[in-house]
């Protein structure tokens, strides 16, 4: 996760995307309050193409990636964590066993990686082609290709108003249907009705409100672009005239390995098939006419929302507010909780090495642990962290929702240690730590009043925190005493030793 420390002239900002045909890296400086692309990779590993029916990733696609990964990794060997956010889309998305290939391709780019779900995907996306574009008012469409999925977005100015993606790509769709590597009228014919029947459950309502301009992005629609440049089609829009031209020359080849048309690379030939009639069935499906091609796309839309986090402006703290209002979350008891574990975090930090993005995590904990109290009283730790994994959170990858609904697991009663183990191995410690803090604020303010609390002191080392609280304070609250002893013994069965300490 990329953290808030404030950005200096001339510090570099590097996005990695790792879609499922396509990796690209591309490095920013930030200067005079804008950002200024000064390096860019990109290699075809073609990763969906490695994937199987259960979730296994073939070794192939596998080691293409991670020996393009140990390349960027020698690129962006200098800058922090905070300055590099790497993306991870459609195909690890859909790995049976993610952490298999996330904890050596982390090893080898030498920073985390993300996994985010189809519509933080398509937000991404949105934000990358409405900044490369002139500022307008107007609302758009923009739609993006990619190698397994394929995103829908209607937005206005910066700002997604629809999120939609679908489990297509022009990898994963020409295996579905060519994977032969055959062409005919006949299955393409097949084929279309197949993919349109998936645009249904969103096409009406997309249609309904409507858009003013309709942008296309990634290297698929592309290369459709240059393809009906070539053949005089247009001046580098795609048309609905021009696909069906465009589909029609694809189609005199018998095979994919025969296709010949004009622009199009060797490298891009194996999947312009499944691309390409994705895009047909958009245009039908969406009623469209025209599309403008887009030179920016997910990962410029990484830079710009590092940027926003940067300058705070994150929009995972308006998701989290939403949720909290949406659920009717004790505002005032929240503050009060966050307060408490703001101060307790300020004297544990340097010994237990936490970081801004570990505070940044109890913080939006505090705002949501009691957010189950809306569905039952009984085990609302496990409602809300039900809630928060499995919802749709604008701004966080899917490591994040996890981590965050462990946290509102995990913040009363027995500490179930497989949630907190489940996490990334870089996650694990750090979050058992905020856990604890987190646990300690809520005990303190679980009678809900709005009384002070006294000065608290809290010493930590590596397995041990020491709680110092006013021995007359302790004996007026019998009841938080009695909680906090019956704490040491719930941080005892996950290896945490509590110590309080009665002072005068």
């Amino acid at each position: 996760m990329a953290g808030r420390e404030p950005l200096n002239d001339g510090d570099l900002l590097a996005a990695v995307d790792l879609g499922s045909n396509s990796f690209h890296m591309v490095v920013a400086r930030y200067m005079l309050g804008q950002l200024r692309i000064v390096d860019r990779l990109r290699e075809t590993v073609r990763l969906a193409a490695g994937l199987d029916g259960s979730g296994n990733l073939a070794a192939d696609a596998r080691d293409r990636a991670i020996a393009f990964l140990a390349k960027l990794g020698q690129r962006l060997r200098e800058l922090p964590d905070q300055r590099v956010r790497a993306i991870a889309t459609s195909t690890v998305r859909q790995l049976r066993n993610p952490q298999a290939f996330l904890m050596p391709a982390e090893t080898a780019l030498g920073h985390p990686i993300e996994v985010v779900s189809g519509r933080e995907e398509a937000r991404l996306i949105y934000l990358g082609v409405a900044r490369g574009l002139p500022p307008k008012a107007t609302r758009r469409l923009v739609v993006d290709i990619g190698g397994g999925s394929t995103e829908f977005v209607i937005g206005q100015g910066y700002e997604p108003l629809e999120r939609e993606s679908l489990q297509m790509g022009c990898v994963a769709t020409t295996r579905r249907f060519f994977g032969s590597g055959k062409l005919s009228k006949k299955r393409w014919k097949a084929a279309l009705t197949e993919i349109s029947a998936e645009f249904q459950q969103f096409a009406a309502s997309y249609r309904e409100r409507g858009w003013d301009e309709v942008t296309g992005s990634s290297g698929t629609i592309k290369a459709i672009g240059r393809i009906h440049v070539a053949m005089k089609l247009s001046r580098g829009a795609v048309t609905a005239e021009g696909i069906a031209a465009v589909r029609d020359a694809l189609l005199e080849a018998d095979a994919i390995d025969a296709i010949r048309l004009p622009t199009l690379s060797a490298e891009r030939r194996p999947v312009l098939t499944g691309g390409l009639l994705i895009l047909e069935a958009c245009f039908n499906e969406l009623d469209l006419a025209r599309m403008k091609v887009a030179e920016t796309a997910m990962r410029e839309g990484v830079l710009y929302d590092m940027l926003g986090r940067a300058r705070h402006e994150d929009p995972r703290d308006g998701s989290i507010a939403a949720l909290a209002q949406r659920y009717g979350v004790d505002a005032a008891h929240a503050d009060r909780v966050e307060a408490t574990a703001r101060a307790l975090f300020a004297q544990v930090r340097e010994a237990w090495t936490l970081d801004a993005d570990d505070l940044q995590m109890l913080v939006w904990a505090t705002r949501v642990h009691e957010l189950g109290l809306a569905i039952a009283h009984s085990q609302y730790q496990m409602h809300g962290a039900y809630v928060i994994e499995n919802s749709d959170i604008a701004g966080f990858s899917r490591q994040e929702q996890q981590r965050l609904a462990a946290l509102v697991r995990c913040h009363r009663r027995t500490i179930p240690w497989r949630v907190i183990e489940a996490l990334p191995e870089r996650m694990v410690e750090s979050t058992l730590r905020v856990t604890v803090l987190l646990r300690l604020a809520a005990q303190l303010h679980r009678s809900h009043d709005s009384d002070g609390l006294p000065d608290l002191r809290l010493a930590a080392e590596a397995r041990t925190v020491r709680l110092h609280l006013p021995r007359r304070w302790l004996e007026r609250h019998p009841l938080t005493r009695s909680d906090l002893e019956t704490e040491r013994s719930e941080l005892a069965e996950v290896g945490m030793a509590l110590e309080l300490i009665p002072g005068i």
